[in-house]
């Protein structure tokens, strides 16, 4: 190996480990007091709680929004479909017929040779 390489490692390790520190080699940046660790935990906990509780009742408000679309959708399309349904059946009812009220049965000889081979 040569001295090349051993610089190369040092600068990677420093760059890989690498921390602020003073002057005097000592870490800075916000030192939080064990008191002030626990108000934060105990303003962050209860805002947590209070955030999944909204989003769970306004994710439920969605829901029910989208329930009841589907469902004035849904009846909607059934009441077009059965008043085509009845215009269709009503068409259909509507051809050339006659209607008959009186009628007169006539027996015939091979009515009677049916009946009387049966």
């Amino acid at each position: 190996m040569n001295h090349n390489d051993e610089n190369k490692r040092v600068i990677i390790t420093k760059v890989y480990g690498y921390k602020q520190t003073d002057a005097e080699g000592n870490e800075y940046g916000p030192k939080i007091k064990p008191i002030n660790k626990w108000m934060l935990y105990l303003t962050i906990i209860p805002a947590a709680i209070v955030m999944i509780a909204l989003g769970a009742f306004f994710f439920a408000a969605f829901l029910a929004i989208f329930a009841i679309a589907a469902v004035v959708i849904g009846v909607r399309i059934w009441w077009l479909r059965r008043k085509y349904q009845g215009q269709m059946q009503s068409e259909k009812d509507d051809g050339d017929y006659t209607i008959i009220e009186d009628v007169e049965y006539v027996k015939t000889e091979k009515d009677s040779a049916s009946k009387d081979n049966s």
